[in-house]
């Protein structure tokens, strides 16, 4: 087990380890609620929902809601359907809400709890590799609207993550693979010798060794609460973490969720990095860098004939555009990123073409 705390406004642990066991403990220590609804989806709840209410025990109410697995469940109807079913069993702001899976379970029980009763805690029970390294952490929680993502949200941190790193071996390989493309992030733009662990230790974090799945994960949220500990509202650093995102999620909306949210982010960091070599920030050996590391972990498949004038409309309406410029994150070097304002169409539409030609 190895233990982390993110020191941000509102301090929390997080725990990684191998089993639910330790789970009743953790949560004694940050909360003392009267009653707990654990939200979950279809999906995890069949797999982890009877283990983890076993692991509360009795003593207080435990009830709990799934909604059906999936993107397509990110949205206010959801919401409006989570409040009704709190409301029916009459939880006050002295109960606690726990996510119990994936990055959707995370935005969806997040958000809830932000505006439920203008808030009442809730802790993270991640089981992807999306959620264990990066969603769970930083306290962003929301969901889509229209075809824009995570339009409507807040900043809400949890009291607790509680990380069961054996909860990755029920993954698709697909997912498994997808997810770990928030992990390579964090090594190119905060830590080089992240970077080199995870070339090293390849073989065993695809084969989920377990100690090799809990040093790549505490190291990967160690490099994520650093930078949100500096800027926990994302009015400045913090927009590092979104390397890869202003690209990969127009390619996501593009492929009508076809493509796994970390393919798209593999996408992403590659043209990101391939602007930034094209500006001179980087060398070609820096951009060759980050395509074998996207394909060390078989985040590179063949790349589609997307539309470029729709992709470019997708981020034009990114969440993450400010007075009316879209930030993108480019790199100086392998652990060293920048933020910029002034990428221009022209800049995306090369790095498109070169993804679909290197990327066949």
């Amino acid at each position: 087990m190895r233990r982390l705390e993110a020191m941000e406004a509102r301090p929390y642990p997080i725990i990684l380890t191998s089993d639910f066991s330790r789970l009743k403990a953790a949560i004694n220590e940050v909360a003392c609620p009267s009653a707990i609804m654990i939200i979950t989806d279809t999906h995890v709840g069949h797999l982890y929902l009877a283990t983890v209410k076993e692991e509360l025990g009795e003593g207080i109410p435990v009830y709990d809601y799934a909604f059906k697995a999936g993107e397509t469940s990110k949205h206010l109807g959801t919401i409006t359907e989570i409040y009704n079913a709190l409301l029916a069993v009459h939880m006050d702001r002295s109960g606690l809400i726990i996510a119990l899976g994936g990055g959707v379970v995370g935005d969806i029980a997040g958000f809830v709890a932000s505006s439920y009763m203008r808030g009442i805690p809730f802790i993270q029970i991640p089981t992807t590799i999306v959620a264990q390294n990066d969603s769970s952490m930083g306290g962003k929680v929301g969901v889509d609207y229209l075809d824009h993502k995570n339009m409507v949200g807040a900043f809400y941190n949890p009291k607790l993550v509680y990380t069961n790193i054996r909860t990755l071996g029920t993954l698709p390989e697909r997912e498994f693979i997808s997810g770990l493309a928030e992990v390579l992030k964090h090594a190119l733009i905060k830590n080089k010798a992240f970077y080199d662990y995870l070339l090293k230790e390849k073989d065993k974090i695809l084969q989920q060794d377990d100690r090799s799945l809990i040093e790549m994960t505490y190291t990967s949220c160690k490099a994520k609460c650093e930078v949100v500990e500096e800027d926990a509202k994302e009015l400045g650093l913090r927009k590092i973490l979104n390397f890869g995102h202003t690209i990969g999620h127009a390619l996501e909306t593009e492929s009508h969720f076809n493509l796994l949210h970390g393919e798209c982010v593999a996408y992403g960091m590659v043209m990101s990095a391939y602007i930034s070599y094209g500006r001179g920030y980087i060398e070609a050996s820096h951009l060759k860098d980050v395509e074998s590391l996207c394909r060390a972990y078989k985040l590179l498949a063949p790349f589609g004939e997307y539309d470029i004038h729709s992709l470019l409309q997708h981020i034009l309406y990114d969440k993450k555009k400010a007075y009316g410029k879209v930030s993108f994150i480019l790199l100086q070097a392998i652990g060293q990123a920048c933020i910029k304002n002034d990428v221009t169409q022209e800049e995306i539409e090369e790095a498109i073409l070169y993804v679909r030609k290197t990327c066949q």
